[in-house]
């Protein structure tokens, strides 16, 4: 029996050894395994940083591309001064803006945007429009209006971002290229696009060259205060490439048109938004045709002269204030409404023996324009407008968006109504309907004493009929029989170098009336695709 007990003794005392050295072997193992799991958690970290890195490095590293497409037809006509009309039913007209954008960090930006406006099966883009267009020797309007299918640049600028400027808590921003000089404030909403940088009551052109703004909101105290500098050139003197033994050089040119001003904002919470701008054109253009007297020295015709050369008339100053609440209340149906107002002025300063607007003294001009915008249902909208402008208003608004002219432009008073629907998220449709009744002539011409020139429409006509009614007569070739006028004024009792002045006016307002529009209307119906 002892023997037993001591057998088992000595079964039980191996076994347990066994065992322990097994347990021993196990522990190491697993502490390797978890030195070596650890080793590979460190490198697949490592390999997921890098290719975070790649991935926005790739996805930094490409431009985003957007596409706006808009297919419109415009019903246009145009009532002359000497009760002709003119217009189209059916303009038919496609846009094609291709979007860019790429940020390579967060303090650099590149935005472009390139362009096609074309009519249906039409090609606009001729030399010889191009002459007698904005499109020619200065580009103010070469995306705006209706050319060729051709691809053109809108806009391409660099925007750099700073947090801070001269060491204080101001954000500021700096940009140089073709900025975004279109659809400004105001003149954005009847498109439903963001608002571009100018005030669109004064400025909507294209334009070549730089801004930098800087926010004051933070160290004044003033919600949403800001200043920015603007300057650009709207024209450049210089001989192409093969025109010349010294290409690029001054030429024969229009002398450089060039642009400088301020926007200050002094307060925007969102909901109270108010902008305003001061602004000088240096060497704004325009054209002065010379009077031609031909025949009987007697009885003389009057014509005027053919392609008249663009001249630098002075310069232009421009300034305005805009305000926009974008919601009335702060719930309800007037939540989504908006509600503006804007008043601006415009001064000519002509050069020594020049005349800008008609005239050789230093004209002011001014404008006031209304809306509201108030909402239908969640996807659609409605607004209507108004604005006037007094006999001397000139503002720089070549490229607004409306197929008979510049509604902002006008001498007298335009009334505008829009209804915009978003039909999907990405397709959107508008009916517009402008109508514009002129009190002065001029109000889409340059800065000149001809397109530009400003005379009262109702004096025009008067002229004209009075010209007709003592003799005279006009067809294709000019106005003629001014010596018998003369000489019917002058049996009224009217003084002889009077009489010729008075014969020689009214043969010119019988010559210009047919080329004076009294009023215009644009009916437009679009289809919009935007991603």
């Amino acid at each position: 029996m002892k023997k037993i007990i001591t057998a088992s003794l000595v079964a039980t005392m191996a076994l347990t050894g066994v065992n322990a050295i097994s347990n021993s072997e196990l522990a190491a193992k697993l502490n390797s395994l978890e030195t070596q799991l650890a080793d590979v958690k460190k490198k697949l970290k490592k390999q997921n940083k890098k290719i975070n890195k790649v991935k926005a490095h790739d996805s930094g590293d490409n431009i985003k591309w957007g596409v706006d497409l808009r297919t419109a037809i415009d019903n246009i006509n145009y009532d002359l001064a000497n009760g002709t009309s003119a217009g189209k039913s059916d303009l038919m007209s496609l846009r094609l803006w291709l979007n860019m954008a790429y940020a390579p960090d967060t303090h650099n930006v590149f935005k472009g945007q390139l362009s096609m406006n074309k009519a249906f099966g039409a090609d606009f883009a001729s030399p010889e429009n191009r002459n007698f267009s904005l499109g020619g020797q200065f580009d103010w309007t070469g995306n705006e209006a209706l050319t060729d299918n051709s691809l053109k640049v809108r806009q391409a600028y660099w925007l750099y971002l700073g947090d801070s400027a001269f060491g204080a808590d101001m954000p500021w921003t700096f940009s140089v290229g073709r900025r975004p000089s279109t659809g400004g404030f105001l003149a954005n909403l009847r498109e439903d696009d963001a608002a571009q940088s100018p005030l669109g009551h004064l400025i909507n052109v294209e334009f070549d060259g730089l801004s930098s703004k800087l926010d004051l909101s933070n160290v004044i105290g003033v919600p949403g205060m800001s200043i920015k500098l603007c300057m650009g050139k709207g024209s450049t003197n210089a001989s192409p490439l093969f025109a010349s033994a010294t290409p690029y050089a001054e030429g024969n040119q229009i002398e450089d048109v060039d642009l400088a001003g301020f926007i200050f904002e002094p307060y925007n919470d969102g909901q109270f938004i108010v902008k305003t701008t001061l602004y000088r054109g240096f060497g704004v253009p325009g054209q002065n045709p010379d009077p031609v007297i031909s025949g009987n020295p007697m009885n003389p015709s009057l014509t005027f002269g053919g392609n008249t050369p663009f001249v630098v008339t002075g310069d232009m100053d421009g300034a305005g204030i805009s305000v926009m609440v974008d919601g009335l209340t702060d719930e309800g149906y007037f939540a989504d409404a908006k509600v503006f107002g804007s008043f601006a002025w415009t001064r000519s300063n002509p050069d020594a023996g020049q005349m800008m607007l008609g005239s050789a003294d230093s004209q002011t001009g001014t404008s006031y324009w209304v809306g509201a915008v108030l909402p239908v249902n969640e996807n659609s909208y409605f607004g209507l407008e108004f604005n006037h402008g007094s006999e001397y208003w000139r503002p720089f608004t070549y490229s607004e968006d409306t197929m008979v002219g510049s509604k902002l432009a006008t001498r007298g008073d335009a009334f505008e109504a829009y209804f915009n629907y978003q039909l999907t998220d990405s397709i959107s449709a508008q009916v517009r309907y402008t109508d514009i009744s002129y009190d002065y002539t001029g109000s889409n011409g340059f800065f000149g004493n001809y397109s530009g020139a400003s005379n009262k429409i109702s004096d025009l006509k008067a002229a004209a009929q009075g010209f007709t009614a003592l003799g005279g007569t006009v067809d294709a070739s000019g106005a003629h029989n001014i010596g018998v006028v003369t000489g019917n004024l002058m049996a009224q009792g009217m003084p002889m170098a009077q009489a010729q002045q008075t014969a020689g006016a009214m043969a010119g307002a019988s010559l210009f009336l047919p080329n004076v529009v009294e009023a215009a209307q644009d009916f437009r119906f679009y289809l919009r695709y935007r991603f």
